[in-house]
Protein backbone atom coordinates (compact mmCIF):
# COMPACT_ATOMS: atom_id res chain seq x y z
CA UNK A 1 0.00 0.00 0.00
CA UNK A 2 1.33 3.43 -0.91
CA UNK A 3 0.31 6.97 0.04
CA UNK A 4 0.68 10.12 -2.02
CA UNK A 5 2.05 13.38 -0.63
CA UNK A 6 2.06 16.58 -2.68
CA UNK A 7 4.69 19.16 -1.79
CA UNK A 8 3.10 22.60 -1.18
CA UNK A 9 6.13 24.36 -2.65
CA UNK A 10 6.85 22.48 -5.88
CA UNK A 11 3.62 20.48 -6.33
CA UNK A 12 5.67 17.30 -6.86
CA UNK A 13 3.80 14.11 -6.04
CA UNK A 14 5.87 11.90 -3.76
CA UNK A 15 5.11 8.22 -3.36
CA UNK A 16 5.63 7.01 0.21
CA UNK A 17 5.56 3.27 0.82
CA UNK A 18 3.27 2.36 3.68
CA UNK A 19 2.94 -1.16 4.95
CA UNK A 20 0.07 -2.60 6.93
CA UNK A 21 2.34 -3.29 9.88
CA UNK A 22 3.22 0.41 10.13
CA UNK A 23 -0.47 1.27 10.38
CA UNK A 24 -1.04 -1.41 12.99
CA UNK A 25 1.92 -0.16 15.01
CA UNK A 26 0.26 3.30 15.09
CA UNK A 27 3.06 4.98 13.17
CA UNK A 28 0.38 7.22 11.69
CA UNK A 29 -2.04 8.48 14.35
CA UNK A 30 -5.54 8.96 12.91
CA UNK A 31 -8.13 11.31 14.37
CA UNK A 32 -10.18 9.66 17.07
CA UNK A 33 -13.55 8.24 16.13
CA UNK A 34 -15.00 8.91 19.55
CA UNK A 35 -17.14 11.99 19.98
CA UNK A 36 -15.68 13.00 23.33
CA UNK A 37 -12.17 13.23 21.87
CA UNK A 38 -13.06 15.09 18.71
CA UNK A 39 -12.63 18.83 18.25
CA UNK A 40 -16.07 18.87 16.63
CA UNK A 41 -17.58 18.10 20.04
CA UNK A 42 -16.02 21.17 21.68
CA UNK A 43 -18.51 22.94 23.94
CA UNK A 44 -17.33 26.38 25.16
CA UNK A 45 -19.70 26.20 28.11
CA UNK A 46 -18.13 23.01 29.46
CA UNK A 47 -14.65 24.52 29.38
CA UNK A 48 -15.49 27.87 30.93
CA UNK A 49 -18.52 27.61 33.15
CA UNK A 50 -18.88 25.90 36.47
CA UNK A 51 -16.98 24.73 39.50
CA UNK A 52 -16.27 21.06 40.01
CA UNK A 53 -18.60 19.25 42.37
CA UNK A 54 -16.92 17.04 45.02
CA UNK A 55 -17.24 13.34 44.32
CA UNK A 56 -18.13 13.71 40.64
CA UNK A 57 -14.58 13.09 39.41
CA UNK A 58 -14.43 9.75 41.20
CA UNK A 59 -17.73 8.69 39.65
CA UNK A 60 -16.48 9.64 36.21
CA UNK A 61 -13.33 7.56 36.67
CA UNK A 62 -15.41 4.51 37.55
CA UNK A 63 -18.22 4.98 35.03
CA UNK A 64 -16.39 5.60 31.78
CA UNK A 65 -17.59 7.89 28.96
CA UNK A 66 -21.21 8.02 30.13
CA UNK A 67 -20.20 9.16 33.56
CA UNK A 68 -17.80 11.64 31.97
CA UNK A 69 -20.70 13.35 30.22
CA UNK A 70 -22.62 13.41 33.50
CA UNK A 71 -19.57 14.90 35.18
CA UNK A 72 -19.37 17.67 32.57
CA UNK A 73 -23.06 18.44 33.05
CA UNK A 74 -22.72 18.46 36.84
CA UNK A 75 -19.83 20.91 36.68
CA UNK A 76 -21.99 23.58 35.03
CA UNK A 77 -24.48 25.36 37.29
CA UNK A 78 -27.82 26.13 35.71
CA UNK A 79 -28.33 29.71 34.54
CA UNK A 80 -31.70 31.06 35.58
CA UNK A 81 -33.39 32.76 32.58
CA UNK A 82 -34.37 35.83 34.61
CA UNK A 83 -34.55 39.29 33.10
CA UNK A 84 -32.92 40.93 36.12
CA UNK A 85 -30.06 39.44 38.12
CA UNK A 86 -27.08 40.75 40.05
CA UNK A 87 -23.63 39.32 39.38
CA UNK A 88 -20.69 39.46 41.77
CA UNK A 89 -17.32 39.26 40.04
CA UNK A 90 -14.31 38.26 42.13
CA UNK A 91 -10.63 38.51 41.26
CA UNK A 92 -8.96 36.56 44.09
CA UNK A 93 -5.48 37.41 45.29
CA UNK A 94 -3.35 36.66 48.34
CA UNK A 95 -2.77 40.39 49.02
CA UNK A 96 -5.53 42.19 47.10
CA UNK A 97 -8.89 40.66 46.18
CA UNK A 98 -10.93 42.73 43.77
CA UNK A 99 -14.71 42.64 43.61
CA UNK A 100 -17.30 44.16 41.31
CA UNK A 101 -21.09 44.04 41.29
CA UNK A 102 -23.22 44.63 38.20
CA UNK A 103 -26.89 44.12 37.50
CA UNK A 104 -28.17 42.56 34.29
CA UNK A 105 -31.38 44.11 33.03
CA UNK A 106 -32.23 42.23 29.90
CA UNK A 107 -29.55 42.93 27.32
CA UNK A 108 -28.07 45.78 29.39
CA UNK A 109 -26.02 45.76 32.57
CA UNK A 110 -25.57 48.50 35.17
CA UNK A 111 -22.68 49.12 37.53
CA UNK A 112 -23.57 48.74 41.21
CA UNK A 113 -20.33 48.71 43.21
CA UNK A 114 -16.66 47.83 43.01
CA UNK A 115 -13.64 47.84 45.27
CA UNK A 116 -10.67 45.93 46.59
CA UNK A 117 -9.97 44.03 49.81
CA UNK A 118 -6.43 44.90 50.89
CA UNK A 119 -5.27 42.11 53.19
CA UNK A 120 -1.50 42.52 52.89
CA UNK A 121 0.83 43.06 55.83
CA UNK A 122 -0.45 40.20 58.01
CA UNK A 123 0.10 36.47 58.20
CA UNK A 124 -1.40 34.19 55.56
CA UNK A 125 -3.96 32.68 57.93
CA UNK A 126 -5.19 36.14 58.86
CA UNK A 127 -5.41 37.14 55.19
CA UNK A 128 -7.62 34.16 54.40
CA UNK A 129 -9.91 35.00 57.30
CA UNK A 130 -10.19 38.63 56.13
CA UNK A 131 -10.99 37.54 52.56
CA UNK A 132 -13.68 35.17 53.81
CA UNK A 133 -15.30 37.71 56.10
CA UNK A 134 -15.05 40.54 53.57
CA UNK A 135 -16.73 38.64 50.74
CA UNK A 136 -19.32 37.23 53.14
CA UNK A 137 -20.26 40.78 54.12
CA UNK A 138 -20.37 41.89 50.46
CA UNK A 139 -22.70 39.02 49.53
CA UNK A 140 -24.97 39.87 52.44
CA UNK A 141 -25.04 43.54 51.44
CA UNK A 142 -25.60 43.30 47.68
CA UNK A 143 -27.46 39.95 47.52
CA UNK A 144 -26.09 38.73 44.14
CA UNK A 145 -27.92 36.04 42.23
CA UNK A 146 -24.77 34.61 40.61
CA UNK A 147 -21.03 34.72 41.32
CA UNK A 148 -18.28 34.76 38.69
CA UNK A 149 -14.67 33.98 39.65
CA UNK A 150 -11.49 34.15 37.65
CA UNK A 151 -9.82 30.79 37.21
CA UNK A 152 -6.41 30.26 38.79
CA UNK A 153 -3.49 31.11 36.49
CA UNK A 154 -0.64 28.70 37.16
CA UNK A 155 2.79 30.18 36.53
CA UNK A 156 6.30 28.93 37.22
CA UNK A 157 6.32 30.23 40.79
CA UNK A 158 4.82 27.34 42.72
CA UNK A 159 4.62 29.25 46.01
CA UNK A 160 2.61 32.08 44.45
CA UNK A 161 0.27 29.59 42.78
CA UNK A 162 -0.37 27.86 46.11
CA UNK A 163 -1.11 31.16 47.87
CA UNK A 164 -3.45 32.20 45.08
CA UNK A 165 -5.25 28.88 45.34
CA UNK A 166 -5.69 29.35 49.08
CA UNK A 167 -7.10 32.86 48.57
CA UNK A 168 -9.47 31.57 45.91
CA UNK A 169 -10.62 28.80 48.24
CA UNK A 170 -11.32 31.30 51.02
CA UNK A 171 -13.34 33.42 48.57
CA UNK A 172 -15.39 30.43 47.39
CA UNK A 173 -16.07 29.32 50.97
CA UNK A 174 -17.77 32.68 51.57
CA UNK A 175 -20.40 31.86 48.92
CA UNK A 176 -23.52 30.50 50.64
CA UNK A 177 -25.10 27.22 49.64
CA UNK A 178 -27.39 27.44 46.63
CA UNK A 179 -25.69 30.47 45.07
CA UNK A 180 -24.32 29.36 41.66
CA UNK A 181 -20.63 29.98 40.97
CA UNK A 182 -19.12 30.27 37.49
CA UNK A 183 -15.45 30.44 36.61
CA UNK A 184 -13.68 31.81 33.54
CA UNK A 185 -10.12 31.60 32.27
CA UNK A 186 -8.17 34.88 32.11
CA UNK A 187 -7.82 34.67 28.33
CA UNK A 188 -11.56 34.11 27.93
CA UNK A 189 -12.28 37.21 30.01
CA UNK A 190 -9.92 39.38 27.96
CA UNK A 191 -11.36 37.98 24.75
CA UNK A 192 -14.91 38.85 25.84
CA UNK A 193 -13.98 42.39 26.87
CA UNK A 194 -11.28 43.53 24.44
CA UNK A 195 -11.47 40.99 21.63
CA UNK A 196 -7.99 39.61 22.26
CA UNK A 197 -6.92 37.00 24.79
CA UNK A 198 -3.52 38.69 25.15
CA UNK A 199 -4.85 42.15 26.07
CA UNK A 200 -3.11 44.27 28.68
CA UNK A 201 -4.64 45.30 32.00
CA UNK A 202 -4.88 48.91 30.84
CA UNK A 203 -6.99 47.85 27.85
CA UNK A 204 -9.32 45.85 30.08
CA UNK A 205 -9.69 48.83 32.46
CA UNK A 206 -10.47 51.14 29.54
CA UNK A 207 -13.18 48.80 28.20
CA UNK A 208 -14.73 48.48 31.66
CA UNK A 209 -14.86 52.26 31.96
CA UNK A 210 -16.47 52.55 28.52
CA UNK A 211 -18.97 49.69 28.81
CA UNK A 212 -20.20 50.57 32.30
CA UNK A 213 -20.10 54.34 31.77
CA UNK A 214 -17.85 55.01 34.77
CA UNK A 215 -16.63 58.58 35.31
CA UNK A 216 -13.00 57.50 35.78
CA UNK A 217 -10.84 54.43 35.37
CA UNK A 218 -10.91 52.06 38.33
CA UNK A 219 -7.98 50.20 39.86
CA UNK A 220 -6.54 47.07 38.27
CA UNK A 221 -7.97 44.61 40.81
CA UNK A 222 -11.46 46.09 40.76
CA UNK A 223 -11.44 46.36 36.96
CA UNK A 224 -10.46 42.70 36.67
CA UNK A 225 -13.34 41.74 38.97
CA UNK A 226 -15.79 43.84 36.94
CA UNK A 227 -14.39 42.23 33.79
CA UNK A 228 -15.22 38.78 35.17
CA UNK A 229 -18.77 39.95 35.94
CA UNK A 230 -19.24 41.46 32.46
CA UNK A 231 -17.82 38.33 30.84
CA UNK A 232 -20.37 36.24 32.70
CA UNK A 233 -23.12 38.69 31.73
CA UNK A 234 -22.23 38.13 28.06
CA UNK A 235 -22.12 34.36 28.54
CA UNK A 236 -25.47 34.17 30.33
CA UNK A 237 -27.08 36.44 27.72
CA UNK A 238 -25.88 34.11 24.97
CA UNK A 239 -27.08 31.09 26.93
CA UNK A 240 -30.55 32.58 27.41
CA UNK A 241 -30.81 33.41 23.70
CA UNK A 242 -29.78 29.89 22.74
CA UNK A 243 -32.30 28.34 25.14
CA UNK A 244 -35.16 30.57 23.96
CA UNK A 245 -37.70 28.88 21.64
CA UNK A 246 -37.17 29.67 17.99
CA UNK A 247 -39.72 31.96 16.43
CA UNK A 248 -41.71 30.77 13.47
CA UNK A 249 -40.95 32.50 10.18
CA UNK A 250 -43.43 35.16 9.16
CA UNK A 251 -44.97 34.71 5.73
CA UNK A 252 -45.11 37.81 3.56
CA UNK A 253 -47.55 38.05 0.69
CA UNK A 254 -46.43 39.98 -2.36
CA UNK A 255 -48.82 42.67 -3.55
CA UNK A 256 -50.78 41.75 -6.62
CA UNK A 257 -51.59 44.16 -9.37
Amino acid sequence: MTGECVSPCFQIPLVIPVTLNQCLDETFIPMSRYRTKSWRAFDPGVGTLGVATPGVAEAGARGGAGAGRKRAEAQIPRIAPSAKVRILGVDPGSRRTGFGVIECRGADYVHIAHGCLNVGGVLMAERLRMIFEGLEALIGEHQPGEVAVERVFVNRNVESALKLGQARGAALCAVPKGLPVFEYAPRAIKLALVGSGAAEKGQVAHMIKTLLGLPERVGPDASDALAVAVCHAHARRLHVLMQAPSQKPVAFRLPTK
